[in-house]
């Protein structure tokens, strides 16, 4: 069930798409999945064979032993129920292609458990040493390093200190975090959630002028892209211990009346109260951390004293915890050994998964069937691919909501084409709409710009007034794409300047004119 059936439309919800659409966060490439004979193909053991355990809670490990059966283990359980450090060494290997530590970039890798972070950065530390690359440059975050102050040090360190700029951690830094810097998210655990898979990705969608941001990349070793479920939809909210605590916490955006987040606040602390016995050591110091909280008690105490004064208090108190409700997604410590797999593994490729996982020439080719079969169907396609011209921000900004609610957008387009034609293409989604509707040329977005500003410089004798107008025309497209006459008092910078009547003026009376020459040029072929 979804939300909306539980707690009825929101008041007002701005998504991330819309986000990257309007340019206010920056998209993800189409993720780098790396496949390995291991994960891939599982890891399978005979009876009888001889094989080394691990006790997580003593961190001792045991003289090999022969099994008493087979096992079998898929990537879920890698260095979760089985130890692979094959499959690990290969693909930080393969990860150091593409990560420079030394770099103004910054990366942060999701491991199974602290043990498992552990063996990354010991793992990378060595890869990197052959390069002359510090240690300081990789590092492990997680609640396991100390006590609230050495964690909350350790974060302020990733986010204002050059190092480290590879960050490895388990959940600590899957929310809550700012670091602009951040542009490759690597994925060396499975996860169920898609709410928390969007949180992971969520510390990389931050803009960032200072290294020229203009996307992140994603990079898969576990399978999660096709394993994901394509959306998360919310459990009927009752008394269920199935019902997570993000599913809880995202109710609060549905709804507004007291009689809901009474409901919600209620939901929320019997199932930390009925949880909260269980936690372990790694799980109680995780929530410490992130709650401010000396002890669960403390906690709970606060939340009764607030929910006594009003249910909106009390939301607001949970919900500033929010965060440290992530100690209930850490993978408990077990008593059981861990079997250490001696298998060893290899790289067999690193593919893209474009849109729904296809290969790039298949995801243009359904982009191409797409716009053929909705041509018709979407005024704005139509307007982009027979008179450009008449293109307005808002049908812009409705097309391309449309497109990307379908799997197509600008940065994955681009990649697909670079990678079927080994060209660079940094083309804007109208041109990309136009060459696979309709046949018209690809070019880059800022070739177009300055092709059709240079057409119209050579065509006229403009005065310095008006020349300084084509200049801020010339940079007001290079970020926009769409310029029409009501442009001028559409955007605040030129509407402040007198608008449309002001700038008419400075062209003769003429920049009606001018501006529909300017498009004839923008989308000639």
């Amino acid at each position: 069930m979804h939300t909306t059936q539980i707690f009825g439309n929101a008041v007002y919800t701005y998504s991330y798409r819309e986000a990257v659409i309007d340019g206010y966060l920056v998209d993800y490439d189409a993720p780098h999945i790396i496949k390995t004979e291991l994960n891939q193909h599982g890891i399978h053991h005979n009876k009888g064979e001889s094989l080394a355990k691990y006790n997580p809670v003593t961190k001792e490990l045991l003289n090999p032993e022969e099994l008493e059966d087979e096992v079998n283990f898929d990537v879920e359980e890698f260095n979760k129920n089985v130890l692979t450090p094959s499959f690990n060494k290969v693909v930080l290997n393969e990860l150091s292609k593409y990560i420079n530590p030394e770099s103004e970039e910054k990366a942060v890798i999701f491991a199974v458990n602290d043990r498992h972070a552990d063996e990354i950065v010991k793992q990378l530390r060595d890869i990197y040493s052959e390069q002359d690359v510090p240690s300081a440059a990789i590092d492990k975050i997680t609640c396991a390093i100390g006590d609230r102050d050495r964690v909350q040090d350790a974060i302020k360190r990733f986010k204002n200190e050059h190092f480290p700029t590879i960050a490895v951690t388990v959940d600590l830094l899957s929310t809550g975090i700012d670091v602009p810097e951040i542009t490759k998210i690597v994925f060396m655990r499975r996860i169920k959630s898609r709410i928390l898979y969007e949180q992971m990705l969520g510390r990389a969608t931050r803009l960032c002028p200072k290294i020229n941001k203009t996307h992140f990349d994603i990079f898969d070793a576990v399978d999660l892209y096709s394993y994901l479920d394509e959306f998360s939809s919310m459990k009927p909210v009752v008394s269920n211990p199935s019902v997570t605590f993000d599913e809880l916490f995202s109710g609060y955006e549905k709804v507004n009346d007291e009689e809901h987040i009474k409901f919600i606040n209620e939901q929320i602390i019997a199932k930390f109260q009925r949880i909260k016995r269980h936690m372990d050591e790694s799980q109680l110091n995780y929530f410490k951390v992130m709650s401010h909280y000396d002890s669960s008690d403390d906690f709970i105490e606060k939340v009764r004293n607030a929910k006594a004064i009003s249910e909106e208090n009390c939301k607001e108190v949970l919900l500033r915890a929010k965060e440290a409700f992530g100690a209930f997604k850490l993978q408990m410590t077990s008593p059981h050994y861990v079997l250490v797999s001696n298998r060893a593994d290899e790289v067999h490729e690193v593919t893209r998964g474009f849109g729904k996982g296809q290969e790039p020439k298949d995801y243009l080719d359904s982009f191409s069937k797409y716009l053929e079969e909705n041509r018709n169907k979407i005024e704005a396609l139509e307007i982009v691919c027979t008179r450009p011209a008449d293109l307005t921000l808002a049908d812009l900004r409705k097309l391309s909501m449309t497109l990307d609610a379908n799997g197509y957008n600008t940065i994955q387009l681009n990649t697909a084409v670079q990678k079927v034609t080994n060209e660079e293409c940094a083309a804007d989604i109208i041109t990309l709409v136009r060459r696979y509707a309709i046949g018209s040329p690809l070019i880059s977005h800022e070739e177009r710009i300055h092709n059709a500003i240079k057409k119209l410089n050579k065509t006229h004798n403009f005065t310095a007034g008006e020349k300084k107008w084509i200049d801020r025309i010339e940079k007001y497209l290079i970020n926009e794409s769409v310029l029409n006459v009501q442009t001028f008092d559409e955007y605040m910078a030129w509407r402040n300047q007198g608008g449309f009547t002001k700038v008419n003026k400075v062209f003769n009376n003429q920049l009606s004119s001018r501006i529909k020459e300017l498009n004839t040029y923008l989308y000639a072929g």
